[in-house]
């Protein structure tokens, strides 16, 4: 599979309520990867050298390549061209000219041809770096070949009206165990209006949003379409993805927001002053490395940090009080917002000072 189609994230101007955006190579491992050795390029060749792109459109570019692929057989060899933004601001961050075929020659010394489709979320600048073998270059044929390095042309990409992808959660917090929605709305980004037709975008999550095609969904002429989600779908990334020809044009990643479930108890309910007491508890959905604060309320409404901890990777955390003065001390554990985790307490609970 290709480390360019793994890693990489297109994300266009985007709003997520109910969610946390992240990229979803922090959600998903690297692969090892390998140049392929039968593989020789000599020249690649671009149609053009700048285009103008609007909207939802593509602009097809003619693309030429010579090399050659050692082979044993006849077999048909298709070729791919990558190409890495260079400058500009568009959200797409690479393109792909897929699927070459051989337009002259032999698969061990020949000219292979085919068209790139430019979108406007391509605005900037963008350089040929490899060409890779294969029919299937986003990794579901288990595939680990990394294009093979080739310094190429460059193009001059006018992308306007780009898209805009907004998303709504519905509900803004998914409770545990519990289905939610995704509702997606791809407007204009220049002028905030949707484009006035049906659009084919993927909704989908873990995966599926790096490789394969996810479930695609077709928006309404407002450019609004939503999907439901199974609740074990929370648990790893989501994303919109609006799919070109061999690459995504756009996309937005999230995370579902989660309330902040606390529980703790101390391991002890009266000791001596100054005693330290482990305090014991759990924060649900199991956010390790996230804070958790002991308070002891002081007077009657005032909260004040007094230790701190971890969530450890089962959920748990461990943090110690230490009983000031004779009689009842009143404590309880605070859980900041952490990445998609809302902020939540514990119920309080005392320790008596003797």
């Amino acid at each position: 599979m290709s480390m360019k189609i793994w890693a990489a994230v297109t994300v266009a101007v985007a709003l997520v309520l109910g969610a946390v955006t992240a990229p979803v190579a922090s959600a998903l491992p690297e692969k090892t990867s390998f140049v392929d050795p039968n593989l020789k390029v000599t020249s690649v060749t671009l149609g053009r050298t700048s285009v103008v792109v609007s909207g939802l459109n593509t602009v097809a570019v003619p693309v030429t390549v010579v090399g050659g692929y050692t082979t044993t057989g006849s077999y048909k060899i298709y070729l791919n061209v990558f190409l890495d933004r260079t400058g500009g601001t568009g959200p797409a961050r690479y393109m792909v000219a897929a699927l070459l075929t051989l337009a002259s020659g032999t698969n061990q010394s020949g000219t292979w041809t085919g068209v790139l489709y430019v979108p406007s979320t391509a605005n900037g600048t963008f350089k040929v770096n490899g060409v890779m073998q294969g029919q299937i270059i986003d990794g579901s044929d288990g595939g680990m070949t990394t294009p093979t390095p080739f310094a190429g042309p460059t193009i001059t990409v006018t992308g306007v009206h780009l898209p805009k992808i907004g998303v709504s959660i519905i509900p803004k917090v998914v409770p545990f165990g519990s289905a939610y929605k995704a509702r997606v709305a791809i407007t204009d980004a220049t002028t905030g209006k949707p484009y006035g037709s049906r659009i084919n975008v993927q909704i989908t999550f873990d995966n599926l949003c790096v490789e394969y095609d996810g479930d695609r969904y077709l928006t309404n002429t407002a450019g609004v379409v939503e999907r439901s989600f199974p609740a074990g779908a929370a648990d790893a990334v989501n994303c919109v993805r609006l799919r070109g020809r061999a690459f995504d044009t756009a996309g937005l990643h999230w995370w579902v927001a989660r309330p902040g479930i606390v529980a703790a108890a101390p391991s002890k309910t009266s000791v001596k002053v100054g005693t330290v007491v482990p305090v014991n508890g759990s924060v649900a959905g199991a956010p390790a490395r996230c804070p958790v604060i002991l308070q002891r309320l002081y007077g009657a409404t005032v909260w004040r940090g007094v230790s701190q901890a971890v969530v450890r990777q089962s959920g748990r955390f461990t943090v110690l009080a230490q009983p000031p003065y004779v009689g009842n001390v009143i404590y309880r554990v605070y859980f900041p917002r952490c990445w998609q985790y809302q902020a939540g307490y514990s119920k309080p609970f005392t320790i008596r000072g003797l």
